[in-house]
């Protein structure tokens, strides 16, 4: 998700007991209960033995009864696509204006704003509006589930009127701005904390077992290059697919287009991964999947002097997502922020069809037995079958003492997952990576901050990205081998409004997976079955150009 875009119910009540009621394809249920988590398996004759179960998320406030209608689309053998709306009645969300608290940005030191603060501000926040005849409301926001962020309250949320239209709401923000407030116009049923009242999902289901085709995470072209994930499905005749991991979208950060993160195809690393994220793997073109947080190293060598390989097709200096050794002002994953990096060496494949990043520093050009083919400034293209290797700072000193014509630079690189144990690829694996991881072993695991997506330390970052509602794009595996591939429309108020992280973890769970991790999310989610766009996208600008992608291809598939 490269824009701004709840915990987990609480135990207890009907929700706690994990009610599950089984319903006929096409037929409606309605549950009146506290809280439901209500999971719906969906039967019909051409489904496999076990289907997959899906869930309807609501808030731990309570009020309200979910309604849920699935239908289910056999594409293939081994491959199935479910399409629900969830709608809770009793839930009226409105427009509001929220007040933006003064914060620092903890990394830089940059003053900034957050959408809410400690009780403090928001007490003297609320005294304040009141003085300028305003009537505000002051609104606890809890910590959601995640694994390693602090429990109980993260902070308070100062908030004026209830309206019916956002028209309305914009034309009371510009009073309270009068009044000297900073302010932020919002659906309240965007917040984490209270019901949605609608929410549109797709579900793919592939079964190893059954499936006689190939799942691979794919850049289909160069990866300096943006497509919708519908362009690359219709070229590549693929029966399901969806937009994959994290990539650049503005020349400021790097080369559009090129991967935030690892990434992985035909069994050859294409991007280097931001500190230690959530991956999932497709190997042996998808027949054995698995999801695990991954760290690269990436060594040049040359005769007995290494050095280290920070970038694979990326503009040297620039880091996105951060996470890589030496890189300021954090070596670690921090979304969403390029970070710099003094001292960069970068290796360009194949892949990279288009000009390659100039400035200062060195370019080596190496020929399919990398040995070195030219010396110079940086700049040109990356030879057919070869590669290129660039450096600033002390990694172009580097280069330019072992760049003799003819010398050898090896490159080794290696990909672990937490344990320690190396991934090898072969030329039918593919890797696609994001953050955070939602669950492990079957249980929610939502590592947000090891993963930079959220900071306990800084309000200012990452609130709206992980717990505000927002369309999403996950992947999960369950026990039988599985791959779920999910989407939720969001930021279209009365339409669909999305998952938070942990609403995406409880879904997942729902749905049987043992693992999951969100992808990339916000304009970027789209799911494509037999060629159309079945989701509705929600960028203004219609279906939005994505990096890699995940695509579900038919048994001879060239």
């Amino acid at each position: 998700m490269h824009d701004e875009d709840g915990g987990v119910p609480r135990r207890g009540g009907l929700a706690g007991r994990g009610i599950r009621i089984r319903i006929a394809l096409g037929t409606a249920v309605v549950l009146a209960a506290v809280n439901p988590w209500t999971v719906s398996d969906v039967a019909q004759a051409a489904a496999p033995a076990a289907p997959v179960s899906v869930s309807a998320p609501t808030s731990a406030s309570g009020s309200g009864s979910a309604s849920v209608r699935w239908t289910t689309e056999r594409v293939a053998p081994g491959v199935q696509v479910r399409t629900g709306v969830i709608r809770n009645t009793g839930v009226t969300p409105v427009w509001t204006v929220t007040v933006q608290a003064p914060a620092v940005n903890r990394l830089t030191g940059a003053p900034t704003w957050a959408p809410l603060s400690d009780r403090t501000w928001a007490d003297t926040t609320a005294r304040q509006l009141t003085d300028a005849g305003f009537r505000p409301r002051v609104e606890r926001v809890p910590w959601e589930g995640y694994a390693d962020t602090p429990r109980g309250t993260m902070g308070w949320q100062v908030r004026v009127g209830s309206y019916a239209t956002q028209a309305e709401a914009q034309s009371a923000s510009q009073a309270v701005t009068a009044g000297g407030f900073r302010v932020a116009v919002e659906w309240t049923g965007y917040d984490g904390r209270q019901a949605a009242d609608r929410q549109s999902v797709h579900v793919a289901v592939i079964d190893p077992a059954a499936f006689r085709g190939t799942v691979e995470s794919t850049h289909d072209s160069s990866v300096a290059d943006r497509e919708t994930t519908s362009a690359v499905a219709a070229r590549t005749g693929s029966l399901v697919a969806v937009n994959g991991g994290f990539f650049i979208t503005a020349d400021a950060d790097g080369v559009q287009g090129t991967n935030a993160g690892l990434a992985a195809y035909d069994g050859t690393l294409e991007s280097m991964a931001s500190g230690t994220r959530a991956a999932l793997i497709l190997a042996d073109g998808g027949r054995r999947p698995r999801i695990a947080d991954l760290s690269t190293t990436v060594t040049a060598r040359a005769g007995s002097s290494s050095y280290a390989v920070q970038g694979i097709n990326r503009v040297p200096g620039k880091v996105r997502n951060c996470g890589r050794p030496g890189a300021t002002p954090t070596e670690l994953p921090r979304h969403d922020l390029t970070c710099a990096e003094a001292d960069d060496l970068v290796k360009f494949t194949p892949r990279f069809r288009a000009a390659l990043p100039e400035g200062a520093g060195t370019q080596v050009v190496l020929d399919a037995t990398h040995h070195v083919v030219s010396a110079g400034p940086r700049g040109g293209t990356v030879p057919a079958g070869g590669s290129v290797l660039q450096g600033i700072g002390a990694a172009a000193d580097w280069l330019s003492a072992h760049s003799r014509k003819g010398e050898r630079i090896s490159v080794r690189e290696d990909i672990r997952d937490t344990a320690g144990r190396r991934v090898e690829l072969g030329s039918r694996d593919s890797i696609v990576s994001a953050a955070p991881t939602l669950v492990k072993n079957g249980r929610a695991d939502i590592d947000a901050t090891a993963e930079g997506t959220l900071d306990p330390l800084d309000l200012s970052f990452g609130f709206a990205w992980s717990n505000v509602r927002q369309p999403r794009t996950m992947a999960g595996i369950d026990r039988r081998g599985r791959l779920l591939l999910v989407t939720v429309d969001g930021r279209q108020p009365g339409v669909s409004e999305g998952f938070t992280l942990a609403e995406g973890a409880t879904f997942m769970r729902s749905l049987g997976a043992e693992q999951a991790l969100n992808l990339d999310g916000g304009g970027s989610s789209a799911m494509v079955v037999g060629g159309k766009l079945v989701n509705i996208t929600s960028d203004a600008t219609g279906e939005r150009p994505v990096g890699d992608t995940i695509q579900v291809l038919p048994p001879h598939h060239n």
